[in-house]
């Protein structure tokens, strides 16, 4: 079996400490992971991909969302977790025939080992190179990530068993649903490694985000951050609707001046009720 690289940054764009032995080699130092807690991840499960990705932008990020996945089941769509990559390759027929799906453990098929070792509330996310000729996975793989404890699967590429994942209370995120087997154009060369899923980088410890719209990735080390930055936002960004939907226009209150924020203070001083939005203001005075 090859051996999986379980490279873990705590900050992608600042590369592995180096040093030099005695006879010369290099030898790459793996950082250490800075911890998401649970509590962390349960806050960012509550935030919607407009705020996180709002906040990722303003931080430079300009695409953290994986354009195209749509959730298989539309009733199991909110999840937050721990990104557990696997990595595919183009499929090679005399290496990925229908014998590699033996009983036990084999390195031709590292896919159920991943699904069989992946932590509890880890997210199972695949590279299929945006190729949805053949799935990534059916419905046995995902039933298994449930029991197991795992918080979703997202692949770029297809599933099969639409019917059966769409009936599945576990959120599964894919481009297409088709019949073909994996075996037909994938196979799975590495686990709990960097991958690109949707032409996004997604590195092991990650954390995605998934909602209607779609799945989002924050690197790991702006996790509590942007904790805080999105539940702010969605909760200012829901006060503004209440204003527009009750007949205001955009300019002045989308994005908020300082007046807006004052009146969303007020607003909240009050008690947030959605029909006072539009008559509360900022040092007690009520909308004419």
């Amino acid at each position: 079996m090859p051996a999986l690289w379980t490279y873990e940054p705590a900050d992608p764009r600042r590369p592995p400490a180096s040093a030099s032995r005695p006879d010369g080699e290099i030898v790459m130092e793996e950082p250490k992971r800075i911890p998401v807690s649970r509590e962390v991840i349960e806050r960012l499960k509550h935030c919607t991909s407009g705020s996180l990705t709002t906040e990722l932008f303003k931080k430079g990020l300009r695409q953290c969302f994986l354009v195209g996945l749509r959730p298989m089941n539309p009733n199991a769509v909110k999840f937050a977790g721990e990104a557990y990559p696997i990595r595919m390759i183009p499929a090679r027929e005399d290496l990925d025939t229908i014998a590699t799906l033996k009983p036990h453990a084999n390195p031709d098929n590292l896919q159920w080992e991943a699904v069989e070792n992946i932590p509890e509330g880890h997210v199972l996310v695949i590279d299929s190179r945006n190729d949805p000729r053949a799935a990534s996975a059916g419905a046995m793989l995902p039933t298994r990530l449930k029991v197991r404890g795992a918080a979703a699967i997202v692949t770029d590429g297809s599933f099969r068993d639409g019917v059966e994942l769409a009936r599945l209370d576990f959120p599964a995120y894919a481009r297409e649903v088709v019949a073909s087997t994996r075996l037909s154009y994938h196979r799975v060369i590495d686990l709990n490694v960097p991958v690109a899923c949707a032409d996004v980088a997604v590195y092991p410890g990650d954390i995605l985000v998934g909602d209607g719209d779609g799945v989002t990735v924050i690197p790991r080390h702006l996790a509590a951050e942007m904790a805080d930055l999105c539940e702010a936002r969605d909760a200012l960004e829901k006060y503004l609707y209440y204003r527009v939907a009750a007949g205001e226009g955009l300019y002045g209150v989308y994005p908020p001046t300082d007046q807006i924020r004052a009146d969303y203070a007020a607003w909240k001083a009050a008690g947030s009720k959605p029909e006072d939005a539009p008559r509360i203001r900022a040092g007690g005075r009520d909308a004419a």
